[in-house]
């Protein structure tokens, strides 16, 4: 188990800075990067999944999930982008922390290691973590605002607009939930495949598709929620 956790910890070292490099610095880096994780991604898809049928959809869900991610990085910046990926992280975090430490009923059979105290664990630190983040990161406040008037019908603006720190709680909510669904989604199709992880590109934590499963998810639906307005709010 400490084994397992140093390798987390040395992988992240070395993961999350480059990550941060490459989405800050957009352009053609990010292309590359996008790339690169969507062709290793597509190769554990193809690799884990054994019917044609579930390649084909995975393969081109990856496609759909990864543009969209290109023009979400492109259309909004890089710190709305990152905001939404940190809420993933740290839902993802949440989960294993307050799954680990107050365990409770199971989830589901899907994953058997979920449980409701790692689901609500997700939700707590992925508000936390995002206050602190839009404290910090200069604009990133200024932005959500803009945003909040901007999925507004303009002509009720003054009367309808959500109070941002009511937005923000209830963007970070859905951004966690989507997030937490796609974890369970890939869970099943690796429980299809009797697999515990899609590879063992990263030491500690299995394979990359382990890592983004939530943010593959995420970022293209809070995009499109984004794009096409004010259907939530």
């Amino acid at each position: 188990m400490q084994k397992e956790l140093q390798k987390r910890i040395l992988s992240s070292i070395i993961i999350i800075p480059l990550s941060l490099f490459f989405i800050i610095k957009g352009s053609v880096f990010f292309i590359f990067f996008l790339s690169m994780v969507f062709f290793i991604t597509t190769y554990e898809w193809l690799k884990m999944s054994k019917r044609f049928s579930i390649k084909t959809f995975g393969v081109i869900f990856l496609f759909f999930s990864f543009n969209l991610a290109y023009l979400f990085r492109t259309e909004q910046g890089y710190k709305i982008f990152l905001f939404v990926i940190l809420i993933s992280i740290l839902t993802d975090i949440g989960g294993y922390i307050f799954g680990k430490v107050f365990k409770g009923p199971k989830l589901t059979k899907i994953s058997p290691k979920k449980t409701y105290s790692g689901v609500i664990g997700g939700f707590i630190l992925s508000i936390i973590g995002s206050l602190i983040f839009i404290e910090y990161i200069g604009g990133l406040k200024n932005l959500l605002e803009f945003l909040n008037y901007r999925i507004i019908d303009p002509e009720d603006m003054q009367s309808s607009s959500l109070d941002l720190n009511l937005f923000i709680l209830i963007f970070v909510l859905i951004s966690s939930l989507i997030s937490q669904l796609g974890d369970l989604t890939i869970s099943y199709f690796k429980r299809i495949a009797e697999i515990k992880d899609t590879g063992k590109i990263l030491p500690g934590h299995g394979g990359l598709l382990d890592r983004v499963d939530g943010i593959i998810f995420t970022v293209p639906s809070v995009y499109l929620i984004l794009k096409f307005n004010s259907f939530l709010f």
